[in-house]
């Protein structure tokens, strides 16, 4: 990663503001830059699946919040963008006092990114792989009436 391109994504994640829905499931973004983004869940009684596990929607909304903070730092001026497809292997229970998630991207394009994020349980035990394709939208830029 070049210098200049970690200081457009330093200058991005000191405006962004982690959603409302990630922040009520307690992930925190522990690393940001645009080729890798780290985050964790501390594991509370409120990610259980009811058998002393993490369900798989917490599971999943740790990547995709990290994927989508991932695509956000490599943006171009004024884009935006949204998940338009996800797919997670779950390999194993997740359980532990935490989850820790890392995202790296497999394709960053003009429309569209990939990325790929591995996550493990507090004994370091890959629990799930997901892959998400994130839309990459551009504003129209045409005057009225052009």
């Amino acid at each position: 990663m070049t210098e200049s391109s970690q200081q457009r994504a330093a200058e991005k994640l000191r405006d962004f503001r982690l959603p409302a829905f990630a922040e009520h499931v307690g992930i925190e973004v522990l690393e940001a830059e645009s080729d890798r983004v780290v985050g964790r869940i501390v594991v509370g009684p409120q990610h259980s699946n009811g058998r002393d596990r993490v369900h798989g929607g917490a599971i999943m909304s740790l990547a995709d919040t990290l994927g989508a903070i991932g695509t956000i730092l490599n943006l171009p001026a004024g884009a935006a963008t949204t998940t338009i497809e996800s797919k997670t292997n779950f390999l194993a229970a997740g359980r532990g006092p935490h989850l820790v998630a890392e995202a790296t991207p497999l394709h960053i394009g003009r429309n569209t990114m990939v990325w790929q994020t591995t996550v493990r349980d507090g004994d370091n035990r890959r629990v799930a792989v997901v892959t998400q394709t994130q839309l990459v939208i551009i504003p129209d830029q045409r005057q009225p009436g052009g």
